[in-house]
């Protein structure tokens, strides 16, 4: 696992908690992916009800408040596959 999945899991668990309902994966171009599920945060590219797609710098820049989820959705820095309710749901939490 990279470096940057294992960050990342670590931020994502601290930010999020066990407050998500529902699954989500953040596949990071390049490095891997990060489900989030009942089970927490966890390194795993697992199905899920949405898949979020972003470069690593992207992807750095909403975890740390820089990158608004939607901004990024909207310039297509962000892809989204599955449920846009799902994606919703945690770009809020997130954002």
């Amino acid at each position: 696992m990279s470096d940057i999945i294992t960050s990342a899991v670590e931020a994502l668990r601290a930010k999020l908690g066990d407050s998500f309902d529902g699954s989500a994966k953040f596949l990071i171009e390049g490095e891997g992916a990060i489900m989030i599920d009942g089970s927490g945060v966890h390194a795993s590219d697992d199905d899920a009800d949405v898949t979020l797609i972003a470069d690593v710098d992207t992807f750095r820049g909403i975890l740390a408040g820089e990158i608004n989820p939607t901004s990024a959705f909207m310039s297509g820095k962000l892809s989204i596959e599955g449920d846009m309710g799902t994606a919703m749901k945690l770009g809020g939490l997130l954002g």
